[in-house]
């Protein structure tokens, strides 16, 4: 399923948790790794003025500084790329923008990255708790393949893909990640879970009646959007009132004991950008899994499967506050779309 994977880290002298788990996934796919160190530069003007990864002292990079990375880097991941193809790559510049140039020069179809820089303490840089970071909220922002985050090394039964959640809005995006996590169950007879959160009001106001009415009537939403798509996997969909989406997907994923989360980004949409959206960070920054982040349907053309259009589909797309009664008046006798 994936053929060219890019994983980036910004350590040279020890594992990084990327790399390992883009290596496992690797060797198990069969598949080329690229490993990308972008040099911790120390100025904004001139960006191959940089900090040496040993000593910290500030230096120009020339051809020899990135070749003596380039074989650090080989020793420290010595076990983790043996008998795997792959590429190293050192250079300067802003990680976000060489993660993307590697990207599209190698026609990626996975980008692995850690939640945050593990430089970050030592740099003075505050890491705030829930955000991905930067360097990985520019690159799902700006990146239409698949951007997998992870923030411990995934093992190799996590790397088989056995039991999937796919968390859904009914976004644009959240559509594209239910497309690529069908075609991920196909290739890996994944046990697949769609997630929906319902947005309701604190009880005594919300019954358990109000509930079982609008979880049936969210059931039925969720079918009509995605059972097309969903057709010859094993799926099941997974219902939840909540206020908080990111806690009930991650209590989601460690109930049904997920080895993976796919996510769309939120739609926000401003010209052409996307933006993560706090579900997606905080997921990222907490799960126990890898995450993986679809943003768009460029991420799908890697494995002609069937596209969404980005054309306007007169889908209701908003995210219902439910109410009970009024969802059980407004589902009856209908299977459509609300």
């Amino acid at each position: 399923m994936f053929n060219r994977i890019v994983a980036a880290t910004d350590i040279v002298t020890t594992g990084d948790a990327p790399v390992i788990s883009a290596s496992r996934l690797a060797r198990l796919q069969g598949t080329r790794l690229y490993l990308l160190h972008v040099m911790e530069s120390a100025s904004t003007n001139d960006r191959r003025l940089v900090r040496h990864f040993r000593t910290g002292t500030e230096m120009l990079a020339d051809p020899d500084y990135e070749r003596t990375i380039a074989q650090t880097l080989e020793k420290t991941y010595m076990a983790d790329l043996s008998d795997i193809p792959h590429e190293v790559r050192v250079t300067a510049g802003y990680p976000w923008e060489e993660i993307l140039r590697w990207s599209g020069e190698v026609d990626t179809d996975l980008i692995v990255l850690g939640p945050h820089s593990t430089r970050a303490e030592e740099r003075g840089v505050v890491r705030i708790a829930g955000r991905v970071g930067s360097t990985v909220e520019n690159v799902i922002t700006r990146e239409t393949a698949p951007v997998m985050v992870v923030n411990r090394p995934a093992t190799r039964d996590q790397l088989v893909f056995q039991r999937v959640l796919v968390a859904v809005d009914f976004s644009r995006s959240c559509e594209c990640a239910v497309v690529f996590a069908a075609r991920l169950a196909s290739h890996f007879h994944s046990q697949l879970e769609v997630f929906h959160m319902i947005p309701v009001p604190p009880a005594p106001k919300y019954s358990r009646s109000d509930y079982a009415a609008d979880a049936a009537y969210a059931k039925n939403r969720l079918g009509s959007f995605y059972e097309t798509y969903l057709e010859g996997t094993d799926h099941r969909y997974l219902i939840r009132a909540g206020a908080m989406p990111h806690l009930e997907i991650l209590d989601g994923a460690r109930e049904k004991k997920a080895d993976l989360i796919i996510m769309g980004s939120h739609t926000k949409e401003k010209s052409g950008k996307w933006y993560p959206g706090s579900a997606v960070e905080r997921v990222g920054y907490r799960a126990a899994c890898p995450v993986v982040v679809v943003t768009d349907s460029g991420a799908l053309t890697h494995w002609d499967q069937t596209m969404v259009d980005d054309e306007p589909d007169g889908k209701d797309r908003s995210i219902h506050v439910f109410t009970g009664a009024g969802s059980e008046k407004r589902s009856g006798g209908r299977n459509d779309d609300p």
